[in-house]
């Protein structure tokens, strides 16, 4: 195993297109060649670095293609927006390994593994069809001294028209992981455009790190894993609220043994969804993604506990709280740890596939009501970007 490793990784080192990709995941040598395991011969032995001798530079943006198959479809035909939100991740991955790796090797800085911890913004702006070839766009487009941001531009290529659709746009965070230190890695400074565009990703830094610090009563929010209620009142949280429980397979995770963002996202979104169509009794397609963080690692053959509940509704959206528990099986134990939270809004379509009105949520606690208040401030603080937007484009 560590001549295999030794191999890939010089490979990787070689070759700044990072064949080797690593995923949502952290402590690569520790799971694969022991805790006490120190591979001088696969990276350079010295952590210690200094940002200040790194110049800045430019990474070349990740492009991925791939043509969209029946088996990548959802129910109503359309792709599956879990599958777009896992391509999504691999080319954030890609990219931001490139950049993080761009010193490696120089004046002992170590390889390092990015690691996503944070998803600011994803919209979904038209749906992408079997047959057509998602191709997709990822661009570093800030630098922190310890994170970077990605963003994403999705494409839906019909190959025999020669037309080309914008279906998605995302904003990712990852954090470099020293696969030597196991700690967190220093990020190589960007060369940015234009003084402006340097002042508006350090406003976005800015705004993802107060928003976390905000919001980490959302970590510990209980949601409680239980079946449909078919006793409950309609259009209320006990009625829609929505479980599922996931075992972590080989085929879930990367070379290092824990789940990738990607495959936790497709999860996300069918719960989510579930709980949606059950809240609409209809139809019902992912509009958009806000604030999703990812708090720890989860290893292969644990479980992954997904629960959904509507937190808010407007007269054309819903939004739904979904959270995401760790259980270790082999740990001794029963206990439960907080991997990741998010929230996902959803519209719901009619026959002619046009978005319909949604039922109001019914409001029956006090804790309902106050999740309702932080729901409709979301809604609100994302209607003014969308009109700032639109003025600007104007």
């Amino acid at each position: 195993m560590e001549a295999i490793l030794s191999g890939l990784f010089r490979f990787s080192l070689l070759h700044r297109s990072s064949r080797i990709i690593q995923g949502n995941h952290r402590f690569v040598y520790e799971k694969l060649l022991g805790p006490n395991t120190t591979p001088h011969h696969l990276v350079y032995t010295s952590d210690r670095t200094n940002r200040s001798k790194m110049a800045a530079c430019s990474t070349d943006p990740a492009i991925v293609s791939r043509i969209m198959r029946p088996d990548d479809a959802n129910v109503s035909g359309n792709v599956h927006g879990g599958n777009i939100l896992k391509m999504i991740e691999e080319a954030g991955i890609i990219v931001s390994a490139r950049h993080c790796n761009l010193y490696a090797g120089e004046e002992g800085r170590d390889l390092s593994a990015p690691s996503l911890v944070r998803i600011e913004q994803m919209d979904f702006l038209q749906p992408m069809h079997v047959g057509e070839v998602a191709q997709l766009q990822a661009d570093v487009t800030f630098t922190g001294p310890h994170s970077l941001e990605v963003q994403v531009r999705v494409w839906a290529e019909n190959v025999l028209k020669g037309s080309k659709r914008l279906t998605n746009k995302a904003s990712l965070w990852y954090v470099p992981i020293s696969t030597v230190a196991q700690k967190v890695a220093e990020v190589p400074p960007m060369v940015y455009s234009s003084q402006q565009a340097e002042e508006a990703g350090r406003k976005r830094y800015d705004y993802q790190k107060a928003h976390r610090e905000e919001n980490n009563h959302v970590v510990n929010n209980v949601i409680e894993p239980r079946p449909m209620d078919l006793e409950a009142e309609p259009h209320t949280v006990r009625y829609s609220q929505s479980s599922l429980i996931h075992l972590v397979n080989p085929s879930d995770t990367a070379i290092h043994g824990f789940a990738t963002g990607g495959v936790t996202l497709k999860l996300m979104d069918e719960v989510a969804g579930i709980t949606a169509a059950r809240h609409s009794k209809n139809r019902v397609v992912t509009a958009s993604i806000e604030a999703t963080n990812f708090h720890r690692p989860v290893p292969k053959g644990s479980l992954m506990h997904l629960m959904g509940r509507i937190s808010f509704t407007s007269s054309r959206t819903m939004e739904v709280e979904v959270a995401v528990d760790l259980e270790k099986m082999t740990s001794g134990g029963m206990t439960k740890e907080r991997a990741a939270t998010s929230f996902f809004t959803f519209v719901s379509l009619g026959a002619d596939g046009k978005p319909i009105p949604i039922p109001p949520h019914k409001i029956t606690t006090e804790e309902e009501k106050l999740r309702f208040e932080e729901g409709k401030g979301r809604y609100e603080r994302k209607k003014a970007e969308r009109e700032a937007h639109k003025k600007v484009d104007t």
